[in-house]
């Protein structure tokens, strides 16, 4: 079982999977996941949340500072942007499932006590965290996902994908031993640190509306 001291190619949270139960089984044992030393400094592991019965997945990277600190995904600035967008395009955020790639927060401080700043998982953080995401797709079972930004679309899709190189499209691909529908686009937050925020906006809109036509 993986452990603070264990070395990074060991890293894996397949130990603290539960043998059965469903989503809230599964929340559950994720509260307890030590399957990789990001548990150590984060407040609290931050699952997913929505129906199981979910006809649309939204997975991004990770939990930022207000999801740490309030235990739920997507609660923060980004979070916002992203209800809008979504009713926009004509999708309503109460009837997705939201995840993330990564269920603990990787930050840094510039100084004890100061703000905390959002640092990227690694690829091997990422993948020592995919049995939680797998779990979460077969329990689901989506029509569509909708990839937010590049470290979900490399925890989904492998480490070649680019999401300049895709967004807005509809991709049928395999993702652990399943054919999926997937919709590539940035993440949020992306949008909000944009020099020219009112493009960056109009663009993943766009997108947005695409998974809205796919998902018909």
């Amino acid at each position: 079982m993986a452990t603070t001291g264990a070395p990074e190619d060991a890293y894996t949270a397949e130990p603290f999977l539960p043998g059965r139960g469903g989503l809230a089984a599964l929340r559950e044992a994720a509260a307890g996941c030590r399957g990789c030393p990001l548990h150590l400094h984060a407040s609290r592991t931050v699952f997913g949340e929505g129906s199981a019965d979910a006809r649309l997945m939204l997975v991004g990277e990770q939990p930022g500072d207000q999801e740490d600190r309030k235990g739920k995904p997507f609660v923060g600035p980004a979070g916002h942007l992203l209800d809008r967008a979504l009713e926009e395009a004509g999708l309503d955020p109460a009837e997705a499932y939201v995840t993330n790639a990564v269920k603990h927060f990787k930050f840094a401080r510039t100084e004890p006590g100061k703000r905390r700043i959002h640092r990227a998982p690694t690829l091997r953080e990422t993948t020592a965290c995919a049995p939680w995401l797998e779990r979460e797709l077969a329990l689901v079972e989506p029509e569509l996902i909708v990839v937010l930004g590049a470290t979900a679309g490399k925890a989904l899709l492998g480490s070649s994908f680019r999401v300049g190189r895709v967004r807005g499209t509809v991709l049928e691909e395999e993702v652990h031993g399943h054919r999926e529908r997937l919709v590539p686009t940035v993440h949020p937050s992306s949008v909000l640190r944009a020099e020219d925020r009112d493009t960056a906006y109009r663009g993943f809109l766009a997108d947005l509306k695409v998974a809205a036509r796919a998902l018909g």
